[in-house]
């Protein structure tokens, strides 16, 4: 018998570190990731990134949750189609700037130098992809950097359980969020092929969390050691897997998740 969950939610990131939009629907390709994923970031003027750059970095060398919690104190919301960004704080619109130009660009990283208290002459660079997209995989593979990031509810939820308190799914940071599988089931699945709705996928490789994943997307605190806290309670830091296209479709919250035996 073969395992069958929902696809509950899909997010997209286009700046890594920055806020997941929530999608209705998302068109996906063999060998091609969720359109307009993570093809942003806030660069450091001190690292190896530069304008033109187009090779895998890691991601010590951008402003990152993992290192820079106040970022998740911002909500934003970029345009892909027009590099509209607009970021309000508590409800207020703090900033309203087209980053498709270099006025807007410079306004934007004027912007984060002060929410991350660096100099002026030390602002976040904004870093474009060219085509590479800024995950923290792009640095395996350029495949990898294509891949899906998928958390089952249910493993989130058993270890909710196990620590007497709320998680917040939003810590992972995924595309694409299932329910109705068994608990970290996912972790079992690299090899093998997956169908979701009229799509294939393929498990390529378990997601070990890191420090983004201790801070509170509501709140902007990092106050849960999540690998920690897995690795204690499992025996290891992996929570979700990533997937790659094998054959393409329209993805949408609802669609069935089908799981080999």
């Amino acid at each position: 018998m073969t395992a069958s969950g929902t696809v509950v939610r899909l997010y997209v990131y286009p700046v890594k570190g920055l806020t997941g939009q929530p999608l209705d629907s998302v068109d996906l390709e063999p060998g091609h990731g969720f359109p307009h994923d993570r093809v942003l970031a806030l660069a450091r003027p001190e690292g190896r990134y530069r304008p033109g750059h187009d090779g895998a970095l890691p991601k010590d060398q951008f402003f990152i949750l993992a290192r820079d919690e106040r970022l998740a104190g911002l909500d934003t919301h970029l345009e892909p189609a027009t590099g509209r960004l607009r970021i309000r704080v508590r409800g207020h619109l703090v900033l309203d700037t087209d980053l498709t130009t270099a006025d807007g660009a410079e306004r934007a990283g004027s912007f984060f130098s002060r929410v991350l208290d660096r100099a002026a002459a030390d602002a976040p660079v904004l870093a474009r992809g060219g085509g590479r997209r800024f995950t923290d995989v792009s640095v395996v593979s350029d495949a990898m950097m294509n891949a899906i990031s998928m958390i089952n509810l249910a493993s989130v939820r058993d270890l909710e359980q196990r620590i007497g308190m709320a998680i917040d799914p939003r810590r992972f940071r995924a595309n694409l969020y299932v329910d109705g599988l068994p608990p970290f089931c996912e972790l079992d699945l690299v090899g093998k092929q997956v169908r979701i709705g009229d799509l294939t996928l393929r498990a390529v490789l378990n997601t070990r969390r890191c420090a983004a994943t201790e801070v509170d997307p509501h709140t902007g605190r990092r106050d849960l050691l999540i690998p920690q806290l897995l690795k204690h309670e499992y025996g290891h830091s992996e929570m979700g897997v990533y997937l790659e296209v094998v054959h393409g479709g329209t993805l949408r919250p609802g669609d069935h998740v089908d799981l080999p035996d």
